[in-house]
Order: structure tokens, then sequence, then C-alpha cells
């Protein structure tokens, strides 16, 4: 089997497995009179708040050189948590029969903030506990993650369907919360190369967004040649 075809598949079972889970909890949700775009705003929040916990990490370290590595665990955490919003809202769209353009639309936007947030929380993060590299990583990472968004959407107005790619936004997620997590654990323990788990993580997301946009730039290409 193609091994793109496997994780396709792999992910959509993945993705339907959570929602037999969820779906239980949508549904009383929406009985309470609960809206896709609220659940949005809600996971919108609480990625602010795991960026502020990241910030506030990096500003002790610059003041006292010590990471207060909890901070960066709960940021970690906070990451995990909200982020199920992300599935949460679509869900409760779908199966409470309010899916709208506008909140299609305020989604995509609100996912896009909590991006920038996070990312730029580490990248504060590492700036302040002296590891400039790790910064650097970061805003790559950044940049790749924009672009990554960017390229669908011009694609998609031009008419051309744009989800290829490895490093997508469930992705990206997954590998921010779960290093930060570690990195957390990892540096309470007082291992001194806990940092190096989020730097690792932020390289790969840097490296493989960027890879995923040129990927979807080539795609685009190719689409566009076949119209002509």
């Amino acid at each position: 089997m193609d091994i793109k075809v496997y994780a396709k598949s792999l992910r959509d079972k993945l993705q339907l497995g959570i929602y037999a889970v969820i779906n239980p909890f949508v549904r009383l949700m929406i009985k309470c009179g609960v809206t896709p775009n609220m659940v949005t705003t809600v996971g919108m929040l609480g990625n602010a708040a795991a960026a502020v916990l990241m910030v506030w990490a990096g500003y002790i370290a610059g003041q006292t050189g010590a990471v207060p590595y909890s901070l960066v665990t709960w940021a970690g955490g906070l990451i995990i948590g909200f982020s199920l919003f992300d599935m949460l809202d679509g869900q409760v769209a779908r199966l409470g029969n309010m899916a709208s353009t506008f909140g299609a639309m305020y989604d995509s936007v609100l996912d896009r903030y909590c991006e920038l947030l996070t990312l730029g929380g580490i990248s504060y993060y590492f700036l302040m506990a002296g590891e400039m590299w790790g910064a650097l990583v970061t805003y790559l990472a950044v940049i790749g993650s924009l672009m990554v968004s960017y390229v669908r959407a011009r694609a998609e107005g031009l008419g051309i369907e744009c989800k290829i790619g490895f490093m997508q936004r469930p992705e990206r997620v997954v590998v921010t919360a779960l290093c930060a997590l570690a990195t957390g654990i990892i540096g309470q323990c007082g291992a001194m190369w806990a940092n190096w788990i989020l730097f690792g993580g932020m390289a790969v997301i840097a490296v493989f967004a960027n890879m995923t946009a040129g990927a979807r730039i080539a795609h685009c290409r190719r689409e566009l040649q076949k119209k002509a």
C-alpha cells in the first residue's frame, strides 16, 4: 500500500475513534445552547493562556537564570487540552446543524491566532532562556506554519483542492504540545538538556512545515498546467 494512502487511512480511523468518544459530550453541549463559535473562541483563549505561561516562564528564566519548568509543563497541558476544541467546534457545527460560511472562516482565523500565540510564546521563552538558536528555529516554524495555510487558501481561491503534505495543523499541534509537556516534565526532574526536546520539536515543524508548503506550491503548479 502507498505510504500516503496508508497514513491518510490511519488518520481517518483515528479521527473517527475520537469522534465516537466525544460525540456524547458534543450532543450535551448542543442541548445546553453552546454554538461552534463559542467553542472556537474558548479554544483560542486556552491557547493564549498557554502562550502567556511560556512567556512568563521565559521572563522568569531571564531574570533568575533558572527555568520554571512547571510553567512549561502547564503550557503543554493547556495546548493539548484546548486544541481538542478544534475538533469539538466542527462536531458541534455538524451534529447541531449550525455549520456556516462565517463559522468556517472564523475557525480558520482563530486557528492561525492559536499557532502564532503559542509559537510566539515559545520563541520568547527560548530567547529569554539564552537559547538564540531555539528562538530562530521556532521563528522558522512560524513561517512554515503560516505558509502551509496560506498556500492552501490561495489554491482554493483558484479552484484547486490542496490538502497534501505531512505537517498539517493537527500534526503541528501534537508536536508542539507533546514536546512542551515532555520538556516541562523532564526539566522538573533536573535534566539539563530538557530544552533540547522542545528545540527538536520546533526543528521538526520548521523543516516539514516548509517542505509541506513547497509541496503544495508544486502541486498547484501541476494542477494549473493541467488546466492550461
